[in-house]
């Protein structure tokens, strides 16, 4: 999905849906992200131990959460586009296996700002709501 070349801010209109994205929960992804993000809490790499404190299975931690809303809106967005926020609100979890699937909406539309709203979704229901502010070139490079 990633863009080659950065999207202009005229080529981007409120309600502009970005496509959807799904993403695979392998338990090698989940235990790699959370290695990657420094957050060694047991629940996000050792099933027996996720089990035992009543979680069905590890889970994506909160960073690798707010990287994937991220990526998916910059990888629409093109290479320059220029992320001034990102806030989060987790719901579900995202466990091994499941498949989170993301969808996007340009909220709002400044001068110079846009504001992108992120829905993922996976078996479970809603795993994150987010908003994503960024800055797009105004003529293309």
């Amino acid at each position: 999905m990633a863009l080659a070349r950065t999207r202009t801010a005229g080529e981007v209109a409120i309600g502009d849906a970005l496509p959807e994205e799904r993403i695979d929960a392998t338990p090698t992804f989940i235990v790699s992200t959370a290695i990657a993000t420094r957050d060694f809490q047991d629940v996000h790499h050792d099933r027996d131990l996720a089990q035992a404190k009543g979680s069905k299975d590890i889970f994506l931690n909160i960073l690798t959460t707010t990287g994937l809303v991220q990526r998916y809106v910059t990888d629409w967005a093109g290479p320059e586009a220029l992320v001034r926020g990102v806030s989060i609100k987790l719901g579900v979890p995202c466990y091994a296996y499941d498949t989170l699937t993301m969808h996007g909406q340009v909220l709002e539309r400044g001068a110079d700002v846009l504001v992108v709203e992120v829905l993922g979704r996976n078996q479970l229901g809603t795993h994150v709501t987010g908003r994503v502010r960024l800055e797009l070139p105004e003529v293309a490079r």
